[in-house]
């Protein structure tokens, strides 16, 4: 959406920039200069700054960096949830690895620097209410889905439905030529590395650090031995890529069997997966039979 195509407001939206670098807070007033449903009204440095600024004026949206002295992004977030009127929030950050934090305290949306105008305006519509997509995402600095098309392999995750069941250890494309091949070359190679943003770095995340991957509104957070990180491919996506020891347990969960320790049933006689690192999974009871097949139970 152009800058002029932007839905107009009896007032124009308070806008509160934070960022302890003075060129970030620069790029964000010029982006925002060419909204006219936005006034920038105030700057910090840094979380104090900003909760005293946010004291004294009530603020529609605050554009928050992360990573900050004097009080983190995070730290500010969290106030703000006590506060009686709760401006939006915007996270605009060099690092995609706080995302399922942001999410949880309820942020508007995650950006990831650099971005650009369109990007920051579909952010505002959703944060002041223009736009039908309620869903935060993530905007990786490199090629974000566009908005609108379908994600290739993500109609488990939009329609709600279990995975089609398939023989277990079989990928859903090995019956071709292709799906063939591909198995091949993840037999004598392993499965690919997986590219985690960092900034300006982006890592590439060894699967057997994997310890099970959950969909996260359209997205996946993978939970690793030592963190949790967000990354840009959906459930079905990594199913593809990370191959047979990958194992889709439910709607919404993908686990590494190698870190699978124990099964157990919850109150309702459901399936429960107990993971390495103490985690807990669910299992659908349509999974169950395929995953205690591959276990060898």
């Amino acid at each position: 959406m152009s800058p002029s195509d932007a839905p107009r407001r009896a007032r124009r939206a308070r806008c509160l920039i934070v960022d302890d670098e003075a060129p970030a807070r620069e790029e964000l007033r010029f982006l925002l200069d060419g909204f006219d449903d936005v006034q920038v009204v105030g700057e910090a440095t840094n979380g104090e700054e900003a909760l005293t600024l946010l004291e004294s004026l009530d603020y529609d949206v605050v554009l928050l960096d992360i990573r900050m002295p004097g009080g983190t992004g995070l730290d500010v977030a969290r106030a703000l949830r006590q506060a009686p009127q709760r401006p939006a929030v915007i996270f605009t950050t060099a690092y995609g690895d706080h995302a399922v934090e942001a999410f949880d305290l309820a942020a508007a949306d995650y950006l990831v620097k650099p971005f650009d105008a369109e990007r920051l305006r579909r952010a505002l519509d959703r944060a002041l209410g223009h736009s039908d997509d309620e869903e935060p995402r993530l905007a990786p600095s490199s090629s974000p889905p566009q908005e609108g098309a379908p994600e290739a392999g993500s109609g488990t995750e939009e329609t709600g439905k279990e995975p089609p069941t398939r023989e277990p250890g079989r990928s859903a494309d090995a019956g071709s030529p292709t799906g063939e091949a591909a198995k091949e070359r993840t037999r004598r190679q392993g499965p690919p590395r997986i590219p985690v943003q960092r900034g300006d770095r982006t890592v590439l995340v060894d699967p057997r650090e994997i310890v099970y991957a959950e969909a996260a509104r359209g997205y996946s957070a993978l939970k690793l031995r030592e963190e949790r990180v967000l990354v840009t491919f959906t459930l079905s996506e990594l199913e593809r890529r990370l191959g047979p020891r990958f194992f889709r347990t439910h709607r919404s969960y993908l686990v590494n069997l190698d870190y699978v320790r124990e099964l157990m049933s919850d109150y309702q006689g459901a399936l429960v997966l107990v993971l390495g690192d103490g985690s807990r999974v669910d299992v659908s009871r349509r999974q169950a039979r395929d995953l205690r097949r591959l276990l060898g139970i």
